[in-house]
């Protein structure tokens, strides 16, 4: 059956893909816009190529039609989202994540001509294809074919700068929406009593929460958090980590070995971490590089400072925000500093995450679809 509009005045049907419905920041912004956009202008249908483990599966609209594609892999999937553009053949085809997208770029001689196909880059994607085997290669593909999508949306100038400055994409055809934040969400989550935050350990005025968030792997550079917690030499620093990933067996033996592992949790993944973020004295970002972290914007929503690296794209949310922290460099000597200078107490204010507000970002995403 063909979902594609057949008047002028219809809803645009709208066919968003992902690789998985796992809990990333990718995911989550996908159902946010499925949860907010206009049903009177849009209507729009959920294909995922691999649903195991799908955290985000009962956010999903129960008006939003959701297609398991079955497969483990993007690559695997590809001849059945061929075959499902032909079928529904939609106004918009809306694609996330890198691999994703590029494939869906290499791939669209053999899709239909009339949707228009946008991507959504969730990263830099410089520093993503930096660390894949033969990276070269993965720029060539990108400056070759990246082109043919009829827009990409990304989160940050920093996002947009690299993709056209190192990947020659037409300027023109690129757009900055920032993530949204859904505030009264996650304010309300926020009181989730059923989620026990903190270490364990009876709380006092010395004491200074930290919090990290993050899957374990080499840019979120949890390494370098853990030296610069050592570098302190402060017992009152207690840090939490939630997240999971390959590294973590490595920063938990690391953390021995530098004499802090008496001051971290590893708490693991948390379906609602905002307990955590309501009751951590500051969030700590330690990462290499970034697009838009969402998690910087949730914190901000819970009233929580943010002491960061200068990673790009961080430096446009928190420049500015009083009560934040930015380190001069992205290592673990320059986070320490501003480890050392945070002042425990100080709250950001709610005009801090007003620019990100659910509302006003999808009305700029509706009015890009449209």
């Amino acid at each position: 059956m063909k979902h594609r509009s057949a008047q002028p005045d219809a809803p645009r049907s709208v066919l968003f893909l992902l690789p998985t419905l796992r809990g990333g920041g990718a995911e989550r912004v996908i159902i946010t816009l499925l949860q907010h956009l206009d049903r009177g202008r849009f209507r729009p249908t959920l294909a995922v190529v691999d649903m195991s483990d799908a955290v985000y599966r009962a956010d999903v609209p129960a008006d939003v039609e959701l297609i398991d594609l079955h497969s483990s892999r993007v690559r695997y999937a590809l001849p059945r989202i061929i075959r499902l553009i032909w079928s529904m053949r939609p106004d918009v085809v809306f694609s996330t994540l890198g691999h994703l997208n590029l494939a869906l770029a290499i791939l669209r001689p053999l899709m239909p001509n009339d949707p228009r196909y946008f991507a959504r880059e969730t990263n830099l994607v410089s520093r993503v294809n930096a660390a894949y085997h033969r990276p070269r290669l993965w720029n060539w593909a990108y400056r070759r074919f990246y082109s043919r999508f009829d827009l990409v949306v990304c989160q940050s100038r920093a996002m947009r700068d690299d993709l056209v400055d190192h990947h020659g994409f037409p300027p023109g055809k690129s757009i900055i929406i920032n993530n949204p934040v859904d505030t009264s969400r996650i304010r309300r989550l926020s009181g989730d009593a059923a989620t026990n935050p903190g270490t364990g350990e009876p709380r006092d005025g010395a004491t200074i929460r930290l919090l990290a968030v993050g899957r374990f792997s080499n840019e979120k550079g949890f390494d370098l958090l853990i030296e610069a917690l050592a570098l302190c030499e402060r017992p009152n620093l207690q840090l939490t980590i939630l997240g999971e990933g390959p590294l973590r067996g490595d920063m938990e033996r690391l953390a021995r070995d530098k004499g802090v592992r008496g001051q971290i949790v590893f708490a693991g993944f948390q379906a609602n971490p905002y307990p955590y973020f309501r009751e951590a004295d500051a969030l700590v970002l330690s990462s290499r590089y970034e697009g838009f972290p969402n998690v910087v914007l949730e914190a901000l929503a819970c009233g929580t400072p943010i002491v960061s690296t200068p990673a790009p794209g961080i430096a446009e949310i928190i420049g500015g925000v009083a009560g934040c922290l930015l380190a001069d460099t992205i290592s673990a000597e320059s986070l320490a500093r501003e480890l050392r200078r945070f002042v425990k107490g100080a709250r950001v204010s709610p005009e801090a995450v007003r620019p990100y507000e659910v509302e006003t970002i999808v009305r700029r995403y509706e009015a890009a679809l449209a």
